[in-house]
């Protein structure tokens, strides 16, 4: 039997040890974006995280990192504690967000890294708002493959985006999570445990309405999926579906717009016999984003979409040797 229902309790324990306090703030149009902020030891660093979770998912790498860093660990639009405003949805909208916050908050300039999604947006500040990035890392994003012409070939399509475009024109079922795990891609791997998995998940749910679905016998990475989706707005995940999250932001263009010192790390990936991609960039993807990027550094790392989740230890490393690059 799997440990996996106290897989994120120590980690956020230690992260508040550490002197991490969650703060909000509001901007004019009345947007809250919700933070954490970290001690101050070093230059400011803004952590964007990826679709479906929420600030507390760099909590395994927080308690570290803050003795290196003043670190600023925000919700995006659309997740955890921060608004959900639909008309908020997209890179350049939220760039934006994450540009007052930088100066209204912060009131530096700052490192910038993110995760995945996350990942783009902080492309997108380091093309867009240069005098506020020193430097970014960017982890595993999905350059070029999340883009109009590639997005349905990938597992983020398949297994999420695609079922929230469904759920969303749908009345029957209300519950998203148990929409979600019905019609997820990789409940199929379980081939004749997925009915037990999906019973199981509805009986859950009935008897812990409101609370996070968590499955006593399975790992903590298919837990960690359902961990945050009751603060995750699915509309969010729409604006993939139809790409109109990528309005006016044009990944080799930004891509090549960026001066500032960066790394991109790129974690393992495959194809499945379906021609899906199982990841979030292939190797041409991230050789590709390397090349445009000025003078970037390329990090391969054997891992999987999470890298600072699953290789805290490297992502730290990381991070601390990045502190060379912009000084």
């Amino acid at each position: 039997m799997y440990n996996n229902l106290n897989y994120y309790k120590t980690p956020l324990r230690e992260t508040i040890k550490a002197g991490f306090e969650e703060k909000r703030a509001t901007l004019e149009d009345g947007t809250t974006l919700n933070y954490a902020e970290g001690p101050d030891n070093g230059p400011a660093l803004l952590l964007i995280h990826g679709q479906g979770v929420t600030w507390e998912n760099y909590s395994v790498v927080l308690p570290e990192l803050s003795e290196y860093y003043h670190i600023f660990a925000v919700d995006c639009h659309g997740h955890g504690k921060s608004s959900k405003n639909p008309e908020k949805y997209s890179a350049e909208e939220m760039g934006k967000d994450f540009v007052w916050f930088l100066k209204k908050v912060v009131g530096e300039p700052v490192v910038v890294s993110g995760h995945s999604s996350g990942g783009l947006l902080a492309a997108w500040l380091a093309a867009n708002s240069p005098e506020n990035i020193l430097g970014i890392v960017l982890e595993d994003p999905p350059f070029f493959s999340s883009e109009t012409s590639r997005a349905e070939k990938t597992f983020a399509w398949v297994d999420s985006f695609e079922p929230i475009h469904r759920f969303l024109r749908q009345s029957e079922e209300k519950d998203y999570t148990l929409y979600y795990l019905k019609n997820s891609y990789w409940v199929n791997y379980f081939g004749n445990g997925k009915e037990g998995i999906i019973n199981y998940a509805a009986s859950y749910r009935e008897k812990h309405p409101n609370e996070k679905l968590e499955f006593f016998f399975l790992p903590p990475s298919i837990n960690k999926i359902f961990h945050y989706m009751e603060s995750y707005d699915p509309r969010f995940g729409d604006t993939f579906y139809d790409c109109s999250w990528m309005e006016n932001f044009d990944h080799a263009e930004t891509l090549s717009r960026i001066n500032c010192p960066s790394v991109l790390i790129h974690a393992s990936w495959s194809y499945d016999d379906n021609g899906i991609l199982l990841a979030a960039m292939d190797g041409a993807d991230a050789e590709r984003a390397h090349s445009l990027i000025k003078n970037n550094i390329l990090i391969n790392i054997e891992s999987g979409h999470g890298v600072h989740d699953e290789r805290p230890n490297e992502f730290i490393q990381i991070m601390i040797d990045f502190l060379n690059e912009i000084e």
